[in-house]
């Protein structure tokens, strides 16, 4: 007979693939959810968006969010909407990066569902949006949060700690550390790590201890180096003028988009590519870069790089495109122009319209410079389909297709293995998770020879004990 604490975990996303990040934890009778994201990509994933949550929102305690990215936090609105009331934890920055990131996710769920009744492409005969702008407003309300590295009770036997983990603005690893009748315990997620040595955002910071470790794998079956993304940036760049089309960039709002406005600051000032007007077509992304402005502490830009005229965030050739009808004006650009937009993975706004016109255009270039999950439309395209639907219509490929690695913003396998070189003693068991099948195998095969740790790739869904009357 135990007695003491027990603690579990549940795995409802991210195992098995990149999105859906939801790991549920029960500590004794505190309810506990580290993201809260939604899942993309691949249809099948996409409709476990509409499944009823494994368990009852209403029974939840508390939510911890690592960062503000939709597969991490994407699905917060429809668990309130669903009964979830307790607080939700995560750090400032990660709080207003949700502000934006969840309205302009209802937004889109709101016109593709309008879209789909006009066009009448949708099986369902009124097709419904997951959830509502009012939705989204329900969640902030119940948002608290804390600086890294300051600790935080969220159960008179819990507390967190967030520490930097690079990849976006306010990212976080998480500690929970768990105070049982006889022994205290640390549980570490990783969060998604970004890169050692990106040139806006900090390495992830090392984390010394840990008795169970759920750690990403996005990357954890290849090496993805930062070699010289300027010089291979710059030669597509000037490619893609010599064909006389225009450059199409997919990318993120939140990070990739800035980064590539300071590289093409950079290659412009430098004179290493042509002197171009660069559109940043999406009002998200230009929100999300007013905020570098205000949380100056979370990156490694200063004063006088956000200063006016200086700014990688306003420079001369830099023009931005808030309207629809802005937008729509992109479309009679004809070459020698750089269009970035979004979303980074061509799963909706305003990239889904420009993909459209440009796909046809066999003197265009499209350029994927981060991570494209298994069945979205950017994958699809990576992976040299001839055709891609789109509004209903089957769209043929025929520009120019780009990719480069090393400006992602997800750790490859070596800065993981650096990362994980950091624990001063082994986990009592390492979970390997937010990375397709093939990539999670692959790192926990590596963990293992590396490290001769116990490493485990759960399934989705498993249910594993993790302390038994601590």
């Amino acid at each position: 007979m135990f007695s003491g604490m027990n603690v579990r975990a549940r795995f409802l996303g991210a195992a098995g693939s990149v999105t859906g990040s939801r790991h549920y934890l029960e500590i004794d009778n505190f309810k506990l959810l580290i993201d809260c994201g939604l899942f993309q990509g691949l249809k099948e994933l996409r409709l476990l968006n509409w499944e009823p949550f494994p368990v009852d929102p209403s029974s939840i305690d508390a939510i911890v969010i690592t960062h503000a990215h939709i597969d991490h936090s994407g699905y917060l609105p429809r668990l309130v909407k669903e009964g979830f009331k307790g607080p939700i934890y995560c750090t400032a920055a990660t709080l207003e990066l949700m502000k934006i990131l969840l309205l302009d996710s209802a937004k889109l769920q709101e016109e593709e569902a309008r879209w789909a009744k006009k066009k009448g492409y949708s099986k369902h005969e009124d097709p419904k949006a997951l959830y509502h702008s009012e939705d989204v407003e329900h969640v902030f309300p119940l948002v608290r949060t804390t600086a890294y590295n300051g600790e935080i009770n969220i159960h008179p036997r819990v507390a967190v700690k967030f520490r930097n983990a690079g990849h976006i603005l306010g990212a976080a690893s998480v500690e929970l550390t768990i105070h049982g009748d006889q022994q205290t315990k640390k549980i570490v997620f990783s969060g998604d790590l970004g890169r050692s040595d990106d040139p806006m955002l900090y390495a992830p910071e090392p984390v010394t201890e840990a008795d169970i470790l759920f750690v990403e794998s996005t990357y954890g079956d290849r090496e993805n180096p930062i070699n010289r993304p300027m010089n291979e940036f710059a030669e597509i760049i000037n490619r893609a003028v010599a064909r006389e089309g225009c450059l199409l960039i997919p990318a993120f709002s939140v990070g990739r988009t800035q980064l590539l406005m300071y590289y093409m600051k950079t290659l412009i000032e430098n004179k290493m590519v042509p002197d171009l007007p660069v559109y940043i077509d999406s009002p998200m992304a230009i929100n999300v870069t007013q905020l570098h402005k205000e949380f100056i502490d979370y990156h490694k830009l200063d004063d006088f790089d956000l200063s006016n005229h200086h700014s990688v965030f306003d420079f001369k050739n830099l023009q931005y495109r808030r309207s629809q009808e802005e937008s729509i004006q992109l479309n009679y650009i004809k070459k020698e122009a750089v269009i970035i937009s979004a979303s980074g993975m061509c799963t909706g706004g305003r990239i889904i319209h420009h993909l459209y016109n440009r796909l046809q255009n066999e003197n265009d270039t499209i350029l994927f410079v981060g991570y494209q999950a298994e069945g979205t439309r950017g994958r699809r395209i990576l992976d040299g389909e001839e055709q891609i639907k789109m509004f209903g219509y089957e769209i043929p490929v025929v520009c120019h297709v780009e990719k480069i690695e090393g400006l992602s913003a997800h750790a490859d396998r070596a800065e993981l293995l650096s990362w994980l070189s950091a624990f001063k003693h082994h986990p009592k068991n390492t979970f390997v998770i937010h990375g397709e099948q093939e990539a999670s195998e692959s790192f926990a095969r590596t963990v293992k020879a590396d490290f001769n740790w116990n490493v485990t790739v759960p399934r989705f869904k498993e249910s594993v004990e993790l302390f038994r009357g601590i």
